[in-house]
């Protein structure tokens, strides 16, 4: 399972780093400021996140049997697909129904880092 998170936090961490590098060189004379500005959230929650994911990963590694790091992984992952996902393609013209996504991948990070707070609390009485 660590495994995994940790693939996917890279991944997802390279992948940011070239959208948002494609975003500021080859969109920003074609989108509008506010286009721009949802493309820019796009990636900085999908950075965030993939260090979160990662987090997990490294977490996940030292405490294997812990049933909520797989849920806060999956769910930042989702998060990262549904609300990054939908912001990069409304802000490059896809329909206004993508807005109707994001806030599903918004309360999936919620529910991941609330998994994690929730472990952390757990592991805390461990000694």
């Amino acid at each position: 399972m660590h495994r995994s998170f940790l693939f996917y936090a890279a991944a997802a961490a390279g992948l940011g780093v070239a959208l948002g590098a494609f975003g500021a060189h080859g969109l920003k004379s074609t989108l509008t400021e506010a286009q721009m500005a949802t493309y820019r959230t796009a990636v900085d929650y999908q950075m965030w996140h993939a260090l979160g994911l990662g987090l997990v990963g490294l977490w996940a590694e030292r405490h294997p049997g812990l049933k909520l790091l797989r849920w806060a992984g999956g769910l930042m992952l989702a998060g990262i697909l549904l609300f990054s996902g939908s912001l990069y393609l409304l802000s490059l013209g896809g329909g206004r129904w993508l807005g109707l996504i994001t806030p599903f991948g918004g309360t999936a990070f919620l529910a991941a880092w609330l998994a994690l707070a929730i472990a952390a609390l757990r592991r805390s009485g461990d000694t």
